[in-house]
């Protein structure tokens, strides 16, 4: 039993990434945009965060970074899309690229200026990223451990995806925002602003993108920066979009799901079935294909891509 809440409690930590990318997503396809550099995005954030934590040993001002160098990454991307009208898709890609190069660049010359060539974080700023358990509810057998003994970053993604989720569903502006990426047209005659709504969703969900980036450089990276560090997790994001059917809340659910199949090799007994390391690290990847194969097949009209995704809205075409 202890080794299920062992498994589950590292899908959980896996999944966190994951859980930001999505939710960032989310926010901003439901406005009416798909933006495909979530990866970029999330490397972005991961350079940023790393870097101020490592020259300030600041946990808010890192994460501070990391939400507004990805939100800068999502301005560029809604400048050229809702302002210049550019191929969603393309720009998307593009900033992909851009974010994973750049992350790279000025990654390798922080490498480059550190003491041996390895840059780490200090020990105070790694103690306060680390697990701490939540007084008296982390001695709760078993669901003390596995809901309450997490690092902080866990419990910021989940608050953020469920205030996004009520963002969407229960407030005045969610309703404009989603009202925007149905149908921009009907949205305009109705008076609201298009242009402030889309910069304002685009760029609050790349902001907690960078969010994502972040986690994976300070958590994942066990205090050390390693160029290539999200490793495709952007990717997953994005198809996470479609497994949650736009809803933050339920890629609550899916994260955790995909961050399972992340760590899964570290809790299958070797005794018992040997498989090769490779099945797992493809896993991840064949699970997203199969989301996208079976949410392809069975469309639904409730939970589905927003009518007004990825088509740029020009006012005098109404």
């Amino acid at each position: 039993m202890m080794r299920f809440i062992d498994f589950l409690y590292a899908a959980i930590k896996a999944g966190t990434p994951l859980l930001f990318g999505t939710t960032g997503e989310i926010i901003t396809e439901k406005t009416g945009n798909l933006n495909l550099g979530v990866e970029g995005m999330m490397y972005m954030g991961a350079f940023a965060g790393f870097f101020v934590g490592y020259h300030t040993s600041n946990l808010a001002l890192a994460l501070i970074a990391a939400f507004v160098i990805g939100a800068f990454g999502a301005l560029i991307y809604a400048f050229l899309t809702v302002t210049l009208r550019a191929n969603q898709t393309v720009t998307g890609l593009a900033l992909t690229i851009f974010g994973t190069g750049f992350a790279n660049f000025f990654g390798q010359l922080m490498i480059k200026h550190a003491p041996n060539g390895t840059p780490k974080l200090s020990e105070t700023f790694m103690d306060a990223v680390s697990a701490k358990g939540i007084p008296l509810l982390s001695s709760i057998p078993y669901v003390g451990k596995l809901l309450f003994s997490h690092n902080v970053l866990v419990y910021i993604a989940i608050i953020v995806a469920i205030i996004c989720g009520i963002y969407l569903k229960y407030t005045r502006a969610g309703l404009n925002m989603r009202s925007v990426g149905e149908n921009p047209a009907a949205a305009d005659a109705a008076g609201l602003n298009i242009t402030f709504i889309k910069y304002f969703n685009i760029t609050l969900g790349g902001g907690i993108c960078g969010l994502g980036g972040a986690y994976i450089s300070l958590i994942n990276g066990g205090g050390v920066w390693n160029n290539g560090c999200v490793n495709g997790q952007g990717w997953i994001a994005v198809a996470l979009v479609i497994f949650a059917s736009w809803s933050p809340v339920k890629a609550l659910f899916g994260s955790l799901v995909f961050g399972a199949t992340t760590v899964l090799q570290y809790y299958v007994p070797k005794d018992i079935i040997e498989i090769p390391n490779a099945f797992y690290v493809m896993l991840p990847f064949v699970i997203t294909a199969i989301v996208l194969v079976i949410t392809s097949i069975k469309q639904t009209k409730e939970g589905a891509q927003p009518l007004g995704c990825s088509n740029n809205y020009f006012r005098e075409e109404r």
